[in-house]
């Protein structure tokens, strides 16, 4: 059997794989500021993927959608900031971050598409002035 005739499923799991290696390949050759703005990326790709979801009346694929949205927010966005020492900067950013896994945490409990887009926009104006204050003479590109 020809590995490259089989039905769309397989090759659906193949273009993840691909797009799994593409992001692999971007984490290994990252500075710490590129791995900052790729979970912004995949925070606000998670949220766009529970948008649709929400849309859709699918409660399985919003919770799994938020639930990554949860995670890479506390789990990498809060957790990497230095509240020794970024001082009140830092201590205000967390509080931000508190703020967005709330709004997320309500969306995903009431199906609120409010809180979604709240939780939405204040990761996107956070993760705009990360970039800005990264790098702020390149223009940031994003793929999905």
């Amino acid at each position: 059997m020809n590995p490259y005739t089989r039905s769309a499923a397989p090759r659906q799991g193949r273009a993840q794989v691909y797009a799994s290696i593409g992001l692999e390949t971007q984490v290994l050759g990252a500075t710490p500021e590129r791995l900052i703005s790729l979970l912004f990326d995949g925070a606000q790709a998670a949220i766009a993927k529970a948008r649709l979801c929400l849309q859709q009346g699918n409660v399985e694929g919003r919770g799994m959608a938020i639930s990554k949205a949860l995670d890479i927010v506390d789990s990498g966005l809060k957790a990497s900031v230095d509240s020794a020492a970024g001082g009140q900067l830092a201590n205000n950013l967390i509080a931000a971050y508190d703020v967005i896994l709330h709004r997320l945490l309500r969306a995903n409990l009431h199906a609120d598409a409010q809180s979604l887009a709240e939780a939405e926009r204040l990761l996107r104006e956070i993760g705009d002035a990360w970039r800005s204050a990264a790098d702020p003479k390149k223009p940031e590109i994003t793929v999905f």
